[in-house]
């Protein structure tokens, strides 16, 4: 089931977009503020968020740039405003589409369902958690737009976690998957690479210890932090 986080001031446009999409399978969150919206963000597993530009304390325009420094989830900013210039505005800042208000109802949805095939089209070319992106294609891996040097080794074991939340990976598993069947290589030198990255991801920022954990006596595993209630 996909998740969308509805993020707007006014509670009745909320309670109208979230009566038209649960119909349509889709679990809803609510959010009333920026700060609110970044929280559920962090706590909850959410698929895209339709994000209200026009909000107090935090309006949508901080908020989407707050969003995009830690997660590429889809962002579609919903405001009475039309002018060029805000939508402009609205895309640089990592918006990935912009509606305006009063919209008909199913344009909106067919908007979260052309994003939705994007993005799973994708999705094992490039997995992203909070501010860590893996981008197969490019042989790439960054944390918040800064660059992290991995080797090809490191490269594919974390592709292999981040793409494999929660399943644990035995030492010889891994030895399989990224050696080959054939492979002489012994449990230290995977224990080794799982150092190295480590200490790389923690160089750049990143937690690694809250995501790639050790299970004792049998291998690791990646947590997706972002999935816990």
């Amino acid at each position: 089931m996909q998740s969308v986080l509805i993020v707007d001031d006014e509670e009745r446009m909320v309670d109208l977009i979230s009566l038209f999409l649960m119909p349509h399978g889709y679990k809803v969150y609510k959010a009333s503020t920026g700060f609110e919206a970044i929280e559920k963000i962090q706590t909850e597993k959410v698929d895209l968020v339709l994000l209200d530009v026009m909000m107090p304390e935090l309006d949508g325009w901080a908020t989407c740039k707050e969003i995009r420094s830690m997660s590429d989830i889809p962002i579609i900013m919903l405001t009475a405003r039309d002018q060029s210039n805000e939508i402009v505005k609205g895309l640089k800042l990592g918006a990935d589409d912009y509606i305006t208000k009063p919209f008909d109802e199913e344009v909106l949805l067919a908007r979260i369902e052309a994003i939705t095939r994007r993005i799973h089209q994708v999705d094992k070319n490039m997995q992203v958690m909070n501010g860590l992106k893996w981008e197969m294609d490019k042989h790439r891996v960054s944390y918040k737009g800064k660059t992290i040097t991995m080797t090809p080794i490191e490269f594919n074991l974390l592709g292999l976690f981040m793409r494999n939340p929660d399943k644990v990976f035995s030492r010889e598993h891994l030895i399989q998957l990224i050696w080959g069947f054939e492979s002489n290589t012994e449990g230290r030198t995977i224990d080794s690479h799982i150092r190295n990255l480590r200490e790389k991801c923690r160089q750049s920022g990143f937690q690694i210890e809250e995501h790639l954990i050790t299970i004792w006596g049998i291998g690791y595993k990646w947590k997706d932090k972002r999935s816990v209630r």
